[in-house]
Parts: C-alpha cells; sequence; structure tokens
C-alpha cells in the first residue's frame, strides 16, 4: 500500500531534520572526513578516464592518491613556509601602515586633521584597533579550529579516507541507488543528476579558476618586487571562490600596500591595478564561462548567504558543506517551483 503524500513529507520531513540535527552535533569531528570525500568526489572522473584507458579501479586509485601525496607535500614544503612569514609580516607591519596614512594626510590635508576633527579620531581609533587586536586575532587563528592535532589528523585521515572512497566510489553509488524507493527512484535519479551538474559545473570549475587566478596574482606581484605579493595574490585567487569578491579585496589590498611602497613611482601603483583589471577580465571573459559555464544556476547572492549561514553554525566544516547543500536546495527549489507550476494552486481549478 503506498504511503499518502502527507505521509511522505513526514518521512522525508524527520529525516532531513535528523541528518541536519547530525551535522550540527558532530561538528568539526567530520572535517576529516568530508574533505576526503571531497577530493573522492572530485577526483572520480580521473578514475573513471584512468579505466577507460586500461587501468583496473585500484591502480588508478593509487596514481591519483601518488599525485595528490606528491603536489601536496610540494606545496607544504615550497609555498607554506613563505606564506607564513609573509603573512605574520603584513600583520605586523600594518599598525605602521596606518601611522603612515595618518602623517601622509597630517602633511598634504592639515585641515582635515586637526584637533578634534571626526576623520582624525577615526584614524587614531583604527590605528590602536589595529595595535590592540591583530596580535591577538593572529594568536585566536592560529589556536583555533586547525590546531596542530587536529591538523595532522587532518593530513593523515584525509588522504586514507579519500584513498578508499575513490577506490569504491562506483560501487558506493551503485549500492545508495539501489536503496531508493522504487516509486520516486526516477525522480531521485533526476534530481540528483541535476545536483551533480550544479557541483561539477560550480564547484570543480570555480575551483580551477581560483587556482589559476591566484597563480596568476601571486606571480605577477611578486615579479613587479610588492611586498607581500605572493600572499596578497593567493588570498584574491581562494576568496575569487566568491565572484568579484577576490578581485575586489585582493586589488584594494595590493593597491594600498603599493601606495606606501610605491608612493614616489607611481607608474608601479597602476601596474598593480591594471594586473588585477586583466585578472577580473579574464575571469570574467574566458575563464568562468569556460570552466564553470552558465548553467549552474547558483547565484553569488545565494552563494555568500549560505557561505555565511552554514560558517557561523559550523565553523569550518560548515564552509565544507555550504556549498553542496545550497546546490541541493537551489535544485529542491527549482523542482518544487516547477511541481507548482503544474499544479491546480498556480493553475486554477480549469487548469489554464
Amino acid at each position: 500500500m503506498a504511503l499518502s503524500t502527507g505521509e511522505q513529507l513526514r518521512y522525508w520531513g524527520v529525516g532531513a531534520v535528523a541528518f541536519i540535527l547530525f551535522l550540527w552535533l558532530v561538528g568539526d569531528t567530520l572535517l576529516p572526513f568530508l574533505v576526503g570525500m571531497t577530493i573522492a568526489y572530485f577526483l572520480d572522473p580521473v578514475a573513471d578516464r584512468l579505466e577507460a584507458v586500461g587501468f583496473s579501479r585500484l591502480w588508478a586509485t593509487v596514481v591519483i592518491t601518488a599525485g595528490l601525496l606528491f603536489t601536496t607535500t610540494m606545496v607544504l614544503v615550497l609555498l607554506i613556509p613563505v606564506a607564513v612569514d609573509q603573512t605574520q609580516a603584513l600583520i605586523e607591519v600594518a599598525p605602521s601602515y596606518a601611522e603612515t596614512l595618518r602623517e601622509g594626510l597630517a602633511v598634504r590635508f592639515p585641515d582635515l586633521l586637526e584637533e578634534g576633527s571626526a576623520l582624525r579620531d577615526a584614524i587614531n581609533t583604527t590605528t590602536q584597533t589595529l595595535r590592540d587586536r591583530i596580535p591577538t586575532i593572529a594568536n585566536q587563528i592560529l589556536a583555533s579550529g586547525l590546531a596542530v592535532f587536529d591538523f595532522f589528523v587532518l593530513l593523515v585521515v584525509a588522504p586514507v579516507v579519500a584513498f578508499y572512497m575513490l577506490m569504491d566510489w562506483d560501487r558506493m553509488i551503485a549500492k545508495i541507488d539501489g536503496w531508493l524507493p522504487r516509486e520516486h527512484r526516477p525522480t531521485i535519479r533526476r534530481l540528483a543528476g541535476q545536483v551533480d551538474d550544479v557541483l561539477a559545473g560550480f564547484v570543480r570549475g570555480q575551483l580551477t579558476v581560483c587556482l589559476i587566478l591566484g597563480t596568476f596574482y601571486a606571480i605577477a606581484l611578486t615579479v613587479i618586487g610588492l611586498q607581500f605579493g605572493l600572499i596578497i595574490g593567493l588570498f584574491a585567487g581562494l576568496i575569487s571562490f566568491i565572484p568579484f569578491v577576490g578581485s575586489i579585496t585582493g586589488g584594494a589590498l595590493s593597491v594600498g600596500v603599493a601606495l606606501f611602497q610605491f608612493w614616489g613611482d607611481p607608474i608601479w601603483i597602476v601596474v598593480v591595478l591594471a594586473i588585477f583589471i586583466v585578472g577580473q577580465m579574464v575571469e570574467g571573459n574566458v575563464l568562468t564561462p569556460k570552466l564553470v559555464g552558465e548553467s549552474v544556476s547558483l547565484h553569488p547572492v545565494w552563494l555568500m548567504f549560505a557561505l555565511a549561514a552554514f560558517g557561523s553554525l559550523m565553523g569550518f566544516t560548515g564552509l565544507m558543506i555550504a556549498v553542496p547543500i545550497a546546490a541541493v536546495i537551489g535544485v529542491l527549489a527549482r523542482f518544487g517551483l516547477e511541481q507548482y507550476m503544474k499544479g491546480r494552486l498556480y493553475r486554477g481549478p480549469d487548469g489554464s
């Protein structure tokens, strides 16, 4: 006997609430497993292609894992120490930059910074805040989230999880497909395919865009000799996951540093600005259309809301699952709207 619509809604609703509650309770414990699952999901097409040219699934997984571990090791050994050093140096000089800005404004615009003026009070407050809070914030960042133990757990557990999930990915998907309720199996498969299209188109594509932009910004800023160019470029590329935010934030930060470093030679300030203009043009006209496409249906505002909401609820783990859940919600919302447009509530009793 088939379940009524109301009973089905109750079952699915209870299941969804239980799943969300489980994620919220477990929290950061899931982080290594989510990272491993994410890696396996991203690399499954690579494993499928290796299988197509004659590799067994086991050897395809071994080759991919070895390449991933080698790349990660090279990044940790060569890039991370430099990035950490530049980050610490940038934190240390930020208060002096603010003080230099105040002194420069005082020389050129003395009326704006006369005693008691709003601008002078704001600059003094900002400078004092930078001096007082930045070391504290830096220490909190280093001491929270990925503490040393958690970081090494992540480095050890995530690759192991990724290896086994990548090796068994196709069988796992087939097993889950066999559990689907037969009445709704075609619909669930169609919705799951749409979710996969969104994730494949957006996440894989956008991560590739971030990698290309981060590499371009870091190399270009380092070549022209901008202080902290490596860390600023990598940061700008990383947050390019949110459209326009990476270029705007990285550009503002780079130009701000360039103003202090190249004040007597303004041509280099223009060069720094031109790097981000070129990056934004290439991203908008070449990278995003080619690698991400326009059919992923994840609006930037919806994406930012999802990242903010899940990040505040579950920390870094929330940031990891924000985009997949946003994609699922988007697909379900469009499916619900499609059903509504076909129903009597929208069309009326006569179906018109």
